[in-house]
């Protein structure tokens, strides 16, 4: 059994919503850069170009990559081997992602009522905290701001198992298309099927954790992520919303044992600056 107190986690979320903010993992630019090569409408390349340039000063000005600083969203994973000493880690959590984006600089953009005055918190908490007890005697934590453009062009859909993967694959073309230029494209499309109404919803969100170039296990579902892939570069919506070839880098699908009655689908969009950092304690 180790011991872990819970302060201890304060100053590594701190850092990582700084960095997750201002440096883009090296598989997101590789995409960026080989999609530059892709991209024939010359809009497209000229956007593309522009992004590169974007995230080569976000890094070395420590500037955050877009001035959507996102949602602080924290996948968790606890050791059963760890003993939680302190207080709360919850509230451990919450404090690291204060100190990040006050001391970052980060953008502040979560109001506490959501549907009522809806006044700014001014810290960017509470995150969206996804806890997970998992074997051994670590902490892994992974930190993956979401801008509001591209969360807010997700969906879920309750579909029927006669639906069949076919019209999953439709379903999830028809709604990156319909999403265009609102998302930031070059876009992340995580995909979820399975599980019940509110756990696909997660698995579509985690799918976007996944490196881009990675491929789903199962070779049905890693043939279904390259044919969307495939057919939604066809679109035509391109960089930025602007026209082109290379409306996504990648199509990363996750999926969870369903009720013989049901096959829930969702799906979630991240923008080009697809930003994630991980520690493990």
């Amino acid at each position: 059994m180790r011991e872990f107190d819970v302060s201890d986690v304060i100053e590594p979320v701190k850092k990582s919503c700084i960095e997750a903010n201002t440096v883009l993992p090296d598989d997101v630019k590789k995409a960026l850069l080989e999609a530059k090569g892709k991209e024939e409408s010359p809009v497209g390349s000229e956007t593309l170009s522009q992004i590169e340039e974007n995230i080569k000063i976000s890094a070395s000005e420590k500037l955050p990559l877009c001035q959507d600083t996102g949602f602080a969203v924290l996948f968790v994973e606890i050791g059963q081997d760890v003993h939680l000493a302190g207080g709360s880690l919850r509230e451990a959590l919450n404090e690291g992602v204060r100190q990040g984006y006050k001391e970052g600089y980060l953008r502040k953009s979560i109001v506490a009522d959501p549907a009522g005055e809806r006044i700014n918190t001014n810290d960017n908490t509470p995150a969206i905290i996804h806890l997970d007890l998992v074997p051994g005697d670590k902490i892994k934590i992974t930190i993956a701001p979401k801008g509001g453009g591209s969360e807010n062009m997700s969906t879920i859909k309750m579909m029927k198992p006669a639906d069949g993967l076919s019209g999953i694959k439709d379903f999830v073309v028809d709604w990156v298309q319909k999403a265009g230029g609102n998302p930031c494209p070059p876009v992340v499309v995580g995909v979820g099927i399975g599980g019940t109404f509110e756990h696909v919803a997660f698995l579509a969100k985690k799918a976007l954790l996944r490196d881009i170039g990675s491929h789903h296990p199962d070779p049905i579902y890693a043939e279904a992520e390259a044919e969307i892939l495939k057919r939604v570069n066809a679109t035509g919506v391109g960089p930025m919303g602007l026209g082109g070839r290379v409306t996504a880098l990648a199509v990363f699908i996750e999926t969870h044992p369903c009720h013989i009655a049901s096959m829930p689908v969702a799906v979630n969009i991240n923008c080009h600056a697809a930003r994630h950092k991980t520690v493990i304690l």
